[in-house]
């Protein structure tokens, strides 16, 4: 496995890009290094509380009190997300640390246009195990 560098290059745009590079090699890592990548997630996390405690005024979403375009692009990683977290064996949004994420992530997933189409969680996990499995030229393993 290459080393991954502590920090990130500098910037909050490659702060993100590297949050989501370290959330995949989470997923795939060993045991050992899991905390150290999932810390690097958290790092770019903190990023979206603070966008989210900035622009959202107080309200459930980031731009006000109805969803929009930046909830629609954060939330569409949400089940990936929630997969990273189990499959990596870690916590990822957290209340002690993004409680201004978690409080979104609730409202987010309790709106009525996202509801039905939130994908569940057990079922991103075999799909991710289907598709890890094609990309290995192997069966899934269940």
């Amino acid at each position: 496995m290459k080393a991954i560098p502590k920090q990130p290059p500098e910037g909050d745009a490659s702060k993100m890009g590297s949050t989501w590079r370290y959330g995949a090699k989470l997923v795939q890592g060993v045991p050992e290094e899991r905390q150290e990548l999932a810390d690097h997630v958290v790092d770019g996390l903190f990023l979206l509380e603070e966008a989210f405690g900035k622009y959202s005024k107080g309200k459930g979403f980031f731009l006000g009190d109805r969803i929009g375009f930046i909830d629609i692009a954060f939330g569409s990683l949400l089940g990936w997300l929630r997969v990273t977290e189990k499959a990596g064996e870690v916590k990822l949004l957290d209340e002690g640390k993004t409680p201004g994420l978690v409080k979104w992530a609730e409202s987010f997933c309790a709106d009525a246009a996202v509801k039905s189409v939130m994908p569940e969680t057990e079922k991103l996990i075999e799909f991710s195990k289907l598709l890890m499995a094609k990309m290995k030229g192997a069966p899934p393993k269940n």
